[in-house]
């Protein structure tokens, strides 16, 4: 089992103390070449994922592998509310522990994907609730955060990393 960081904003760690998130999504990097629509499946073996082409054999269409970098299922992660990225272990104030880790394209993010995000359904001045707003909420977040290199439009292929907290998270 591996503990390294993951960084997230303020406003995601109070999500996770909240235990409303318990899901992040981030670009898989380099990113896969070409148009993986249809007929590429991606499929883990041994903490690799591989892009292939299920009509043809897999020794003939594989286009390409990746490693999450995030971590596989039984690692854990450092979440920090501050840049971090040089603090010390100790320093750590959240360790999450990975439950799954999958791939998919970002716009494929189903209403409860975007809840376990923790995005909240859009409330009116006059109280009412819109329905199935938390995936147009999360497309709004991620663009704030990754329009630059990968905006909502780009529908980029994404590691989605399910986590629960861990009993020795910290406050």
């Amino acid at each position: 089992m591996k503990a390294r960081p993951i960084l997230f904003s303020g406003q995601m760690v109070r999500a996770i103390l909240d235990g409303r998130k318990t899901q992040t999504r981030r670009i898989v990097k380099p990113h896969p070449d070409g148009d993986f629509g249809a007929p590429f499946l991606f499929q883990n073996s041994d903490d690799i994922w591989t892009a292939h082409d299920p009509r043809y054999p897999c020794e003939h269409g594989v286009a390409g592998e990746w490693h999450c970098p995030y971590g596989a299922p039984g690692d854990r992660r450092e979440a920090r509310w501050r840049l971090g990225i040089h603090m010390p272990r100790l320093a750590s104030r959240i360790t999450l522990e990975i439950v799954n880790v999958r791939v998919e394209r970002l716009q494929e993010i189903r209403e409860d994907d975007a809840k376990a995000e923790g995005c909240q359904p859009v409330t009116h001045e006059d109280g009412a609730v819109d329905c199935g707003t938390r995936k147009t909420t999360f497309a709004k977040l991620w663009d704030s955060i990754n329009a630059k290199r990968a905006p909502w439009s780009s529908n980029p292929w994404v590691w989605v990393i399910e986590f629960r907290m861990t009993k020795d998270a910290k406050e």
